[in-house]
């Protein structure tokens, strides 16, 4: 089936509002992403998801499938300011400026099992795994060892710090991350977002 007839059926469905989101190419945009990076640079630390809705069709597609305007998660690290995502290309590692262009829309949310003793190693399970294929299958259950798709990724990491009487799902959508974490910070779809002045740089 084509994308573009799958995105239309979804579309009939009214799954959701937004069924499609296109990245502009404007002044606004770009005060935007700055205002994103400030945030970010001052707020998010190592080990922390950025869970996002991205311009892509495959965004639109996971959107509209799961029924929640959030398509993609990704682990931040703050010293080199990049994070680790998984896509259909497999587990890569983005700077952080192209991350936050190519989000409609952007959550930082710090996952529960984190704490400063553990987010460097956290962080390190993140980087052992870039280089691998993505789980195509786990998106419908069907684990595959040594492949993971994005918010499973973000859950894997952390799987040492997990108790063995936490339930989690089979499959972890994008969408559900703030189930296992606290949302610190919410851009709102870029429609919504004030461009606000940022502080001057001394």
């Amino acid at each position: 089936m084509k994308i573009s007839t799958l995105l239309l059926l979804l579309i009939l469905s009214g799954c959701l509002a937004r069924t499609v989101v296109r990245k502009p190419s404007d002044a606004a945009h770009l005060k935007q992403n700055q205002t994103i990076f400030y945030i970010i640079d001052s707020l998010a630390q190592s080990g922390d998801w950025f869970v996002t809705r991205g311009y892509h069709t495959s965004d639109n597609i996971v959107a509209n499938a799961t029924g929640v305007p959030i398509s993609h998660a990704a682990v931040f690290d703050k010293e080199n300011m990049q994070v680790i995502e998984a896509d259909n290309s497999g587990i890569h590692t983005t700077p952080i400026p192209d991350f936050i262009d190519n989000s409609y829309r952007l959550l930082i949310i710090r996952p529960r099992w984190q704490n400063p003793q553990n987010s460097k190693s956290a962080l390190s399970k993140a980087y052992d795994l870039v280089g691998k294929d993505y789980d195509f299958l786990g998106t419908i259950g069907l684990d595959i060892n040594n492949k993971y798709y994005c918010s499973e990724l973000a859950v894997h990491i952390y799987k040492e710090w997990q108790k063995p009487e936490e339930k989690l799902p089979k499959v972890i959508k994008p969408g559900e991350l703030y189930l296992f974490g606290k949302i610190l910070y919410d851009s709102l779809p870029r429609d919504e977002m004030e461009i606000t002045e940022l502080p001057s740089v001394q």
